[in-house]
Formats: C-alpha cells, sequence, structure tokens
C-alpha cells in the first residue's frame, strides 16, 4: 500500500462512517433516526479510530488537510508532499460521501428537509455569526493539530509522519475527535 492509496481508503472511511452516522440520525425512516448528537459524536470519534488503523501504518493517517498543512507548518511533514495527500484525501472524501449518499439514497428520497439532506455532508451554525463561527471552527483545528502534535509524539519515517503507539495511536485521536464533538 503507498501513502497515496493508504490516505484515499483512510478518507474514504472517513466519510463512509462519520457521515453515514449522520445520516443514520437526520435522515427520515432509518432506524437511528432522531437518536441524538451524541451518537453522532461518538460515530465520528470511531470513525477516526477507524481510518487512523487503516491508513496509520501507510501514510501517518493525516486524512485531513488541516492536518497533512499543521505538520507542514511545524517541519514535521515536507511542503512538496502536501498537495499529493491533499489530492488523496479529496478521491477519499469524494468516494466516501458518493458512498453514503447511495446507501440511504432511498432515505434522501424520503426526506423532505433540505437541511437535513446537507447535514449528512457538512456543518451549519445553530446560530450564523460570521466572527463567531470562525473562531469555533479556527479553535477547533487548533485544538486537533496541536493535540495530535502533542500526544503522538509525531516522527518522520521515510517523509511520513507516523502516529505513535501502533493502533493505539489511534486511540487518542478517537477520543479528542469525541470531546471537540460535545462542544
Amino acid at each position: 500500500m503507498t501513502p497515496f492509496i493508504a490516505e484515499i481508503i483512510g478518507t474514504a472511511l472517513l466519510i463512509l462512517l462519520g457521515s453515514g452516522v449522520v445520516a443514520n440520525v437526520v435522515l427520515s425512516k432509518t432506524i437511528g433516526n432522531s437518536s441524538g448528537w451524541i451518537v453522532i459524536t461518538t460515530g465520528w470519534a470511531l470513525a477516526v479510530y477507524v481510518a487512523v488503523v487503516v491508513a496509520g501504518p501507510y501514510s501517518g493517517a493525516h486524512i485531513n488537510p488541516a492536518v497533512s498543512i499543521g505538520l507542514a507548518v511545524v517541519g514535521k511533514f515536507p511542503w512538496e508532499e502536501v498537495p499529493y495527500y491533499i489530492l488523496a484525501q479529496m478521491i477519499g472524501a469524494m468516494t466516501g460521501a458518493t458512498l453514503v449518499w447511495l446507501f440511504y439514497k432511498n432515505h434522501f428520497d424520503a426526506t423532505e428537509d433540505a437541511d437535513s439532506k446537507k447535514a449528512v455532508f457538512c456543518t451549519a451554525p445553530a446560530i450564523r455569526n460570521l466572527f463567531f463561527n470562525l473562531f469555533s471552527e479556527t479553535l477547533g483545528t487548533f485544538v486537533l493539530i496541536f493535540t495530535i502534535l502533542f500526544f503522538t509524539n509525531a516522527t518522520i519515517t521515510d517523509s511520513q509522519t507516523i502516529i505513535g503507539l501502533g493502533s493505539l495511536g489511534a486511540v487518542p485521536v478517537a477520543f479528542l475527535v469525541w470531546a471537540i464533538g460535545y462542544h
């Protein structure tokens, strides 16, 4: 497996499972309909765990352009590889989103609320305020990147940032995403 393929597969799994749980909670006539944001946050945390376990040994499991850029900014990942990783992440994200849409096609058709359909693939603020919404997203991204750098003891091996502790390295990342989702 190459780092490029690992980022595609890891990101596709992240979106498949993460957006999949959102679809199950917000779309009409699903088993998980209206089960709440705690289910969504937990599902996303576990989606991150799966993606990191799968991609980690091969690419360092960036699975997010913010991680690739953040690692490059602090000098832990070569800038010339950032576009390559982001391309793989975009391909993976589009693949995962397409699979979610196909899997829940009948539920998308049964759901009349456009905001619920949109929520499967993106977030929207409960109260729209550009300054505070941007602050919230920036702070959340900072906490994600800073904490990943702090507790994973990221190192460079063969131009790839590897998360420490093998598969166990994904556990704190999953808990971090879970905690961020609660805010």
